[in-house]
């Protein structure tokens, strides 16, 4: 399993052709409370950059784009359900949804863990 990052603070913990995703404890931060998320459909087929979702907080609603091409086999129904779980715990019990990755090649355009701690440092 490898853990992948996007510009956009989403993360992506790869295993195979499968993979988790979610926000970025960075994210999180800037959100504040998250108080909602809208969560794609299983089954959807998404392209890398579409808005796969949204999360609103008390400050602002921001969309959350798919960071790579790939099918969602499965949303965080718990998350739904308690969406404070992407402050509380978003690199495990706040992940969003599951995809099977269909262009592995995407994955190469990724950030790793220490490129995004720089990244994000910045942002």
């Amino acid at each position: 399993m490898s853990l992948k990052y996007t510009s956009d603070h989403v993360w992506l913990l790869v295993n195979g052709d499968d993979a988790t995703v979610g926000i970025t404890h960075h994210a999180q931060d800037v959100l504040g409370d998250v108080v909602f998320v809208d969560l794609p459909e299983v089954g959807k087929a998404l392209a890398q950059k579409d808005v796969a979702g949204v999360v609103e907080s008390v400050k602002a609603a921001a969309d959350v784009f798919m960071p790579v091409d790939g099918i969602v086999t499965e949303v965080n129904e718990a998350l739904r359900a308690d969406p404070s779980l992407a402050n509380t715990d978003p690199l495990a019990s706040g992940w969003f949804f599951k995809v099977r990755l269909s262009q592995l090649d995407q994955l190469a355009e990724l950030m790793d863990e220490t490129s995004y701690a720089s990244f994000a440092a910045s942002a």
